[in-house]
C-alpha cells in the first residue's frame, strides 16, 4: 500500500486528541518511509514521520503546535481499511510523550 501525495482527513477521535474534521494530513511517502505536514482546527501546524509495514500498517512519530502555542508529541499505529469507495480508512491507536500521556484512538479517511 501507498499513501504517496494522499489527502486524509479525522472522523472520529477521542476527547483527549486534538485533531478535528478542520485537521488536513497530507501524505508524503518514499519507499516505506512516510512523512506529512498536517494543520487545521485546534493544531497550527504538525509533522509526522513513520515507517509503513507490507501490509501498510504505520508506525509513526508526530509532534505539533496547538492553537494555545504547546508544543506536543506523540506514538501512532495505524492500520488500514480499504473502504467500499476504494479510498483508505486509517484506524488509529495514539498515545501522547508530552502532557498527560494519556492514550486515545481515532479514524482518519482518505479526501
Amino acid at each position: 500500500m501507498n499513501y504517496h501525495n494522499k489527502t486524509f482527513r479525522p472522523v472520529q477521535n477521542s476527547a483527549n486528541g486534538e485533531t478535528s474534521e478542520e485537521t488536513t494530513f497530507e501524505y508524503q511517502q518514499t519507499g516505506n518511509i512516510l512523512t506529512s505536514e498536517y494543520k487545521g482546527g485546534h493544531i497550527v501546524k504538525g509533522h509526522l514521520i513513520g515507517l509503513v509495514d507490507e501490509n501498510g500498517n504505520i508506525e509513526m512519530r508526530y509532534h505539533q503546535i496547538n492553537q494555545k502555542g504547546e508544543l506536543m508529541t506523540g506514538i501512532c499505529f495505524s492500520t488500514p481499511e480499504i473502504m467500499p469507495n476504494g479510498k483508505i480508512r486509517l484506524h488509529e491507536t495514539w498515545e501522547w510523550t508530552s502532557g498527560d500521556c494519556s492514550r486515545g484512538q481515532s479514524i482518519i479517511e482518505e479526501v
